[in-house]
């Protein structure tokens, strides 16, 4: 049996990470890893596998840039032609981004099956090409795996029942499986902060960045943020970006906002573990604090992962100033958090022993 893996950005390869360690257990499965490229920069793709001690691409098709439709298009172009010559028996997308519809396209068209890692999960917000990419990409899958059973009740509404698997949450094998060097991780030492008196906050979604009412909003935030608490604040190209069109990042440098680029998958783990809390608008942040136990704000009026927030740390916010300073400073009346059911370090082992049956 042949697989390819198909990653594209950051999210992608900390979930592909335990998928391939799995897979190359078996000698008869032939596995090959396909990066598009979405994610280009340093630390956004190439750190994140050696961190995740994952080989190098065997294909890299170095498509980054453009529009959602050029990304989109030249993805599914590219890949197309990496199926023909390889002809693998199943194709492993993971998560909703551009690639994971792009690839998922080009197997359906050429009749190879799919295997969505992460389906079943929605926002019902039709303004996030997440969403669309979502639900396209279970709509033609042929093995659909999800972290919770929510998603299970979003797919029998779409109509879709067979081959749905219950098999927890892939990101969770990753900090499983990279603890003792999290916890080895000497971040806090180098940027000069101490544990739980730090907030950890990331932004990088449209709606909130390239939305200049809504980034000054983010702004005001962290400024008024600052008065009282050190803020650690890697910036996604995208966000740095628009702050600096905006003219808004100079008003960021400040003793207290501690600005750096994005940040290695094992230091950015530890920054998170270590936090008083964290704001983000980050869909795996949600989950990741929801296992770590760390109060989580999320900088959007919705979640596609409800678990979230019923069972876990996470509480939603949007952008409301004082809705965001009354639960930081009531942090300590957080419930006591719950580890969602499955969420134990074992999903790659699920997910690979139903695709060997």
């Amino acid at each position: 049996m042949k697989i390819l893996c198909v990653v594209g950005a950051r999210p992608n390869f900390v979930k592909i990470s335990p998928i391939i360690k799995e897979l190359k257990k078996h000698k008869k499965i032939e596995t090959l890893l396909v990066h598009t490229g979405q994610h280009y920069e340093y630390n956004l793709s190439k750190s994140f596998f050696e961190d995740l001690n994952i080989n190098d691409p065997n294909i890299f098709l170095d498509i980054h840039g453009g529009s959602h439709g050029e990304q989109t298009g030249k993805t599914l172009i590219e890949f197309e032609k990496v199926l023909l010559k390889e002809k693998p028996n199943l194709v492993i997308v993971v998560g909703d981004v551009n690639s994971t519809l792009a690839c998922a396209l080009a197997s359906k068209k050429l009749g190879i099956k799919i295997a969505h890692i992460e389906a079943g999960l929605r926002s019902f917000n039709w303004n996030m090409p997440e969403e669309i990419n979502r639900v396209i990409v279970d709509r033609i899958s042929d093995y659909l795996f999800i972290t919770e059973r929510e998603a299970v009740k979003n797919l029998r509404k779409e109509g879709l029942e067979n081959n749905v698997f219950f098999v927890g949450n892939i990101m969770i094998d990753s900090i499983h499986n990279n603890l003792d060097k999290i916890k080895r991780s000497d971040i806090l030492k180098r940027l000069d902060i101490k544990p739980k008196e730090y907030i950890l906050f990331t932004t990088h979604r449209p709606e909130n960045v390239d939305s200049l009412k809504n980034l000054k909003k983010i702004v005001s935030i962290i400024l008024a943020l600052h008065k009282e608490y050190k803020i650690v604040l890697p910036l996604h190209p995208r966000t740095k970006k628009n702050l600096e069109i905006y003219d808004l990042f100079d008003s960021l440098i400040k003793d207290s906002i501690i600005l750096v680029p994005p940040i290695r998958y094992v230091d950015f783990i530890k920054l998170e573990m270590d936090s008083l809390c964290v704001l983000t608008d980050s869909g795996g942040i949600q989950e990741e604090t929801t296992f770590l136990g760390i109060p989580c704000l999320t900088l959007r009026e919705e979640t596609e992962r409800p678990i979230t927030v019923t069972e876990g740390t996470n509480k939603i916010v949007g952008l409301d100033y004082d809705k965001i300073i009354s639960e930081i400073k009531n942090l300590k009346l957080v419930k006591k958090r719950k580890v969602p059911e499955l969420w134990d370090g074992r999903t790659a082992e699920r997910i690979v022993d139903i695709i060997r049956k």
